[in-house]
């Protein structure tokens, strides 16, 4: 800011300077004529007054706008010492300009110099260095008002954001003050019950109004929870929720165990006692496995299912593996092609549910013989007797 305003006071000593120039140009002995007689002296000059005013005018705008920026004290001290400079500067350049145009021997220099309509070559030149001088100032003073402009309004942009950061910074103070209904510090003594213990004193402090409007909710609210839960009757209470939660979740059970009966392996198969898996897997061993073990089971091609002895074991793991994998060395196939897993559990399970019976031709034991513990019960009252029978055999 100290740099520009030494510019703009400059430009004061130098409109002092210009106007000091021109009469130095136009010094001249009685003998010669008036320089202004000239029309080219008359336009240049016409330019450099019109210059000279707009150099005054943009001077005083550049003046009036550095006024914001620079206090009264540093104004008085700058323009005391440039008021000294100035003097100086223009005393100097009086002489120079009077001692340029200055000819002991007028008529020998009129000879020697080149006519520039009428004016010499240094009248001529010092003008247009003039009006040069003058359009260099005015770019310079154009130039440091639109930085004075550029600055003053970035300025006033800050200064309004920082306006408006206090005002929502305020008005968020008040509003919490008011939501919280806050006495000054100052208002103290007027809500102060005269209670002190230990210089702790107790104020009549009212509770906030978001405290009492949420206990008056939460009132409302118990009174329609009461009305809905114990007079109405229109929501289910605590139990009950827990009733229907529980119905709902063996739904689910349900739901689940349909579908994993599907996902079935010879290590997670599992002896089905519900008639109708029995019945399927019955309905499948009549019609695809009675060929070789006979419709009940007593065995023909295939061994006898009935009694104790098993080739392969007597287990509801190993008979699944039997019907998945087949033993094609002893001419039974694989059926995980023609059946799903759960089928094949069903048919393992009603192979089971053969064991103890009695065949009308049973055939006579193969293999080893073989105990279960997890051995399935009787299919009828011929069961009991099939154990006995069979360990005989």
């Amino acid at each position: 800011m100290n740099t520009l305003f030494k510019k703009i006071k400059f430009s004061k000593w130098m409109i002092g300077l210009l106007t000091c120039l021109p009469m130095g140009a136009f010094a001249a002995g009685p003998p010669q004529p008036s320089a202004l007689s000239f029309p080219i002296a008359q336009i240049l000059v016409v330019i450099i007054i019109f210059l000279l005013l707009a150099i005054v005018l943009l001077a005083n705008v550049l003046i009036g706008t550095a006024r914001f920026k620079i206090t009264e004290e540093q104004e008085k001290k700058k323009s005391n010492n440039t008021s000294n400079i100035t003097l100086l500067l223009v005393g100097i350049f009086s002489l120079l300009s009077m001692q340029a145009f200055a000819a002991d021997n007028p008529e020998t220099t009129v000879e020697k110099v080149t006519n520039y309509g009428g004016l010499t070559a240094m009248g001529y030149y010092t003008l247009v260095s003039v009006v040069l001088l003058e359009l260099l100032i005015l770019l310079v003073l154009i130039y440091n008002i639109k930085f004075l402009l550029r600055k003053q309004r970035d300025s006033i942009a800050v200064a309004e954001t920082e306006t408006a950061k206090a005002e929502s910074k305020n008005s968020f103070k008040n509003w919490w003050n008011k939501f919280n209904r806050l006495k000054p510090i100052k208002d103290e003594a007027e809500i102060d019950l005269g209670h002190d213990y230990d210089g702790i004193r107790e104020l009549d402090n009212r509770l906030p109004p978001w405290w009492l409007y949420g206990f008056y909710v939460s009132i409302v609210f118990a009174g329609i929870y009461l009305f809905r839960y114990h007079v109405a009757h229109s929501a289910p209470l605590s139990k009950e929720e827990l009733q229907i939660s529980l119905a709902k979740a063996e739904e689910e059970k349900q739901a689940y165990l349909k579908l994993s009966k599907a996902n079935v392996d010879e290590n997670t198969v599992k002896y089905l006692t519900d008639p109708s898996d029995l019945e399927a897997g019955k309905q499948i061993f009549t019609t695809t496995c009675a060929a070789c073990h006979q419709a009940d089971g007593g065995g023909l091609v295939g061994p006898n299912l009935t009694d104790d002895y098993w080739l392969h074991g007597c287990s509801i793991k190993d008979i699944f593996k039997s019907i998945t994998y087949g033993w094609p060395e002893k001419g039974m196939k694989s059926w995980k092609d023609d059946y799903s897993p759960l089928q094949i559990e069903q048919i393992a399970s009603y192979v089971k549910s053969l064991h103890g019976t009695k065949p009308k031709n049973p055939k006579e034991p193969q293999g080893t013989l073989c105990t279960d513990n997890s051995s399935a019960p009787a299919a009828n009252a011929d069961s009991t007797k099939s154990t006995t029978a069979a360990t005989i055999q």
